[in-house]
């Protein structure tokens, strides 16, 4: 991909761990294909996260090739796009180090997130899953990308990178940070689990059968969304707060078909959950079967997965080794 300096430069990724998911598509994979043609992109997979939690290398390095097969079967085009690994760049690690030392811990103790990912026994959790958020900050600002395409429950995290940036540049009297705005799309469905509406769909729930792994195929996507969970009403209609789950299929099938909320709930008057889930799981299938296909055959092409992420690197180590250096420059390295 040649360098458009007239387009302006946007940065996203995926934890790279388990399988993408239907909430990774709805949610932000399929607004990147689009954004491809108006941006310079940089999409990568955030393994570096991965460890956060413990996980076998084996399991490790198939998640690896299971996301980077995903981004290109959902239509993320190296051509257009710089795909790589996050842990393929030295750079990244050692620019999180560097903020460490100059984020206070009060605006990490801040962060959500951190919460609900250690559970109830916080001392047992990693450092890393505490100060992941500084990881992500480095991950951002070493591409000093215009726009930041987020999700709602993300905004904090760019938010402490742009409280990140502005620290750093005060420090050295002069702006090496660009300072990024997150991007949110209104459009950008927010895909909930179908074992609970009121949680989001997750690669690390403990549930396989509360989300639509790209890698299913069609009768593994109907029997999931058949045994989706509802409530005790008969009829359908939308409400996300008394009704979380009825409402959550109801978006589903609204992002995957394009029509509205009112519509759904309008065709389905009358209608019981049989037909209603029946014709979701159909539209599913229909939606993801030439995903999956491409799916399963980028996945049967290890080598070119690995070429795709060594083409990647070696195009976005130019601009995070440019960054790390002026960093370092600017502290005092030698």
């Amino acid at each position: 991909m040649e360098n458009d300096m007239t387009k302006k430069l946007m940065l996203s990724g995926v934890q790279a761990t388990g399988s993408l998911h239907l909430g990774n598509y709805l949610g932000a994979i399929r607004n990147w294909v689009v954004m491809q043609d108006d941006f310079e992109c940089f999409f990568f997979l955030a393994d570096l996260h991965a460890i956060t939690i413990d996980r076998s290398a084996q399991e490790l390095r198939n998640s690896i090739l299971n996301t980077t097969a995903g981004y290109l079967a959902c239509g993320l085009d190296p051509a257009k796009s710089i795909l790589f690994a996050q842990s393929h760049i030295h750079e990244h690690s050692e620019l999180a180090w560097i903020f460490n030392c100059s984020t206070p811990l009060g605006w990490l103790k801040r962060m959500t997130q951190f919460k609900d990912k250690a559970g109830k026994d916080q001392e047992k959790a990693s450092c890393g899953l505490f100060t992941y958020p500084v990881l992500m900050a480095a991950d951002i600002l070493l591409y000093q990308p215009d726009f930041v395409p987020v999700g709602e429950d993300q905004k904090q995290h760019i938010e402490l990178a742009r409280d990140i940036a502005g620290t750093m540049n005060r420090k050295f009297g002069q702006e090496i940070f660009k300072i990024p705005e997150p991007l949110i799309k209104k459009e950008a469905a927010r895909i909930m689990s179908l074992r609970d509406g009121t949680k989001k769909m997750s690669k690390s729930d403990p549930s396989d059968a509360s989300r639509i792994n790209l890698s299913d195929d069609a009768d593994i996507i109907s029997q999931k969304f058949k045994k989706s969970k509802t409530d005790s009403f008969a009829h359908i209609s939308y409400d996300k707060t008394t009704r979380p789950d009825v409402s959550n299929l109801i978006e589903i099938y609204g992002a995957l078909s394009g029509e509205s909320h009112e519509k759904i709930v309008a065709n389905y008057a009358g209608e019981g959950f049989a037909k209603f889930k029946g014709d979701l799981a159909d539209l599913a299938v229909a939606k993801l079967a030439p995903i999956n296909e491409r799916y399963n055959q980028y996945l049967g092409d290890e080598a070119y997965l690995r070429h795709v992420l060594n083409d990647g690197a070696s195009k976005a180590r130019v601009v995070a080794a440019k960054t790390l250096k002026e960093v370092k420059e600017s502290l005092g390295y030698i």
